[in-house]
């Protein structure tokens, strides 16, 4: 077997269930996909969050099927080609979750991050809050 098709050797269900409560608690399998939704707080930031995981993605060169509206974005992945989950979708998962949930002013940072008590600046609605 190569890297490559190593890669691409889905997971149990079972396994992919347990892999997402232990490491992934927002996602979860349905119909052979794992999905998450990402709440925005409004167009704007749907569309911060969509070009965000489009960028990831296509770095990847791993696509996601995304459903996207007003005030919310879901991400599902799947493995086409092993026809299930494998480790490229949580390898991406957990990319877009890092970054999607990113909050520099949580983190001490020098960067302060977006103002969300302010309606006209709100980006996304964190899972902790």
């Amino acid at each position: 077997m190569t890297e490559e098709t190593s890669k691409e050797v889905p997971y149990a269900e079972s396994e992919v269930k347990a892999r997402l409560a232990a490491e992934l608690p927002h996602w979860q399998l349905e119909d052979g996909w794992i999905r998450r939704k990402y709440k925005t707080g409004s167009w704007k930031g749907t569309l911060m969050v969509v070009n965000t995981v489009g960028h990831l993605a296509e770095a990847a060169w791993h696509h996601p099927d995304l459903t996207v509206s007003y005030a919310f974005v879901i991400v599902k992945l799947c493995t086409h080609s092993a026809k299930g989950i494998t480790d490229k979708d949580f390898e991406l998962a957990h990319k877009i979750e890092e970054v999607i949930q990113w909050q520099p002013g949580k983190s001490g940072s020098a960067l302060e991050g977006t103002p969300n008590e302010d309606q006209r600046f709100k980006y996304s609605k964190y899972d902790d809050i």
